[in-house]
């Protein structure tokens, strides 16, 4: 297996006066902090853990709703990098801040609903004041990544009846809990949900640390997922630099998580899956 694509990756931007920080929920994040990494120094990273291209996601415990520093560094980088931007869907200019980032070549929605600054699951997720852009992202073939808990799962059955051309994406597989291990009783919600056809994995970092916890191992859980949904709709992401690096060691701890799996089912978690989400890095490959 060659071919490796990254669809969870963050730049953050030590040039403050550039880029101003603006967390969400007014907190920094203490990676975005203490790791700040700029487009060149992903792209350093990405080349030695042999990783060819990536979603980058909008760090919004860094920027908010600003999508400024990942939209230059899409801009900068076209055949490595497409992005995720995140916008606030109840405000005013909801609409109009969708069709800025996509006219700015970002390929991809991300909704944060909970996170390291904000804590618990935020009520919104379902509300139908937000319907409007969700049909916008549909309109355009945008794929939607929800950073979110278990608790939202009742809103996200809402959304994936509604909304059943718009392919969602589940950041780190919510924060779903592997406790107890086999026959994952904790995390039957996530496999009853299975039969969305539309609804994705992002396999992460966090996932693979999860995955080798409290009496589960990557033997036990993996073939069971890939199992219910199929590896066509799962994708592995890093979460560099929110991850601990070098992105090389998160790489090789993914490759050694996922050996309990077949060769077809391996490409298609680490590229292929990507590949059809972000169709833009189909077309930067060739």
């Amino acid at each position: 297996m060659h071919d490796i694509i990254d669809i969870h990756t963050h730049v953050v931007s030590p040039d403050t006066r550039r880029y101003p920080l603006q967390p969400l929920g007014g907190t920094q994040s203490d990676w975005s902090s203490e790791r700040p990494t700029t487009d060149e120094m992903l792209i350093a990273e990405m080349d030695a853990a042999g990783v060819s291209q990536s979603a980058v996601v909008q760090a919004a415990t860094a920027y908010s709703y600003d999508n400024t520093c990942l939209a230059d560094a899409v801009a900068a980088h076209p055949t490595r990098f497409t992005g995720v931007f995140t916008i606030d869907l109840h405000a005013p200019d909801a609409a109009a801040a969708f069709t800025r980032w996509t006219k700015a070549g970002l390929t991809g929605m991300r909704l944060f609903t909970t996170g390291s600054t904000s804590p618990g699951q935020a009520g919104w997720l379902a509300d139908p004041a937000t319907f409007p852009i969700w049909e916008m992202a549909e309109e355009a073939g945008i794929p939607v990544c929800l950073q979110m808990r278990p608790e939202g799962a009742p809103f996200l059955r809402t959304l994936l009846g509604r909304f059943k051309r718009v392919p969602i994406i589940l950041d780190h597989l919510a924060r779903v809990s592997l406790a107890g291990g086999p026959p994952y009783d904790a995390a039957r919600w996530l496999f009853d949900l299975a039969d969305h056809p539309n609804l994705y994995l992002k396999l992460t970092s966090r996932t693979v640390e999860q995955a080798s916890e409290k009496g589960s191992t990557p033997a036990d859980f993996f073939p069971r997922i890939v199992a219910a949904y199929g590896a066509d709709r799962i994708a592995w992401g890093s979460n560099f630099p929110a991850h601990h690096g070098p992105m090389s060691a998160l790489v090789s701890a993914a490759k050694e998580a996922l050996a309990c799996l077949g060769e077809a089912d391996r490409a298609a978690i680490f590229a292929g899956t990507a590949r059809r989400l972000y169709p833009t890095l189909t077309r930067q490959a060739g």
